[in-house]
């Protein structure tokens, strides 16, 4: 009996050993069988992951880049440009008022050339007191020299034609009056001054004062004429001459009209062909007369018709 027992318990061991054995190998298949068939999902999971990624990239690359550059360039051109043109908008309009405001002189808009002074000055008719009773042969030859004074004209010496650029004094009386039918009429301001004593209507001036009876036969369109406004050796020594023009209404002052290396309208110097004030010389600061400016006389043109 025990050595039934000794067997049995033998080959009950042997049993439990092979179950044992076979349910540890279940368990190893158990275990490994899983293990294949999720690792290629995982595989697919990760190749699924990375191709939506690369596809969104370049499309969202791309439109980043076109949107930086395009509102960059806009609005720079546009800033820079406004800045530009807010800038010299204002100066335009200053500046015609600052040229304007003189009401009834017209003045150049810039400097008589070769010299950088005050700009030439001219008047219009209407601002002339009474120029429409100026005799029309008067009116001719002073309308063609308020014409020459818009033309900004400066003062050159031995020239008698615009095309020059400038004129001097007794040049501008002799192209103003030889284009408007005097022919007789010479060049220089000695000889113009000769030319109109001839004629026989002059009037001598030797007083300084402005309201002397000696100015009292003064008309519109008569020559002026000085001495002493530079140092030449001339018989008669007449230096210069200019055209009477008539009282300015703003001011009620003389005017005469011609080209000047330096007198004055308005208190200020101006070089060239200009409307200017008509003043009477002050007395000679110095011992040589002949530096010191004087005024000789008037006369009528002569040709000219009697008024």
């Amino acid at each position: 009996m025990k050595w039934l027992l000794i067997l049995v318990i033998l080959f009950g061991a042997v049993d439990a050993a092979s179950a044992a054995e076979e349910s540890l190998g279940q368990k190893i298949k158990k275990i490994l069988a899983p293990s294949p068939t999720p690792t290629p999902s995982r595989k697919h999971r990760k190749h699924s992951t990375k191709k939506p990624t690369p596809t969104p990239s370049p499309t969202a690359s791309p439109k980043r880049k076109k949107a930086s550059p395009t509102p960059s360039p806009t609005p720079t051109p546009r800033s820079k440009s406004k800045r530009k043109k807010a800038s010299p908008t204002p100066t335009p309009t200053e500046s015609p008022s600052a040229t304007e405001t003189p009401a009834s002189p017209e003045e150049t808009p810039e400097p008589a050339r070769g010299k950088k002074e005050w700009p030439n000055v001219s008047l219009s008719p209407d601002q002339i007191a009474n120029y429409d009773s100026y005799p029309p042969k008067v009116r001719q030859f002073l309308d063609a020299g308020l014409a020459l004074t818009k033309e900004n004209l400066g003062y050159t010496y031995g020239s008698a034609d615009p095309k020059n650029g400038g004129m001097d004094c007794s040049g501008f009386i002799y192209y103003v009056l030889k284009q408007n039918g005097f022919p007789d009429v010479p060049r220089d301001s000695s000889q113009q001054y000769i030319w109109v004593r001839k004629a026989g209507d002059f009037n001598a001036v030797l007083s300084r004062k402005e309201d002397s009876f000696e100015l009292e036969d003064l008309k519109p369109g008569d020559l002026l004429f000085w001495r002493g406004t530079y140092n030449i050796d001339r018989d008669p020594p007449i230096t210069h001459t200019m055209i009477y023009l008539g009282r300015e209404k703003r001011t009620n002052k003389r005017v005469m009209i011609g080209s000047s290396d330096g007198r004055t309208y308005d208190g200020k110097q101006r070089w060239g062909v200009s409307v200017f004030d008509f003043k009477m010389p002050p007395p000679p600061k110095s011992g040589d007369a002949k530096i010191s400016p004087v005024f000789v006389g008037y006369g009528r043109i002569p040709g000219l018709p009697a008024p």
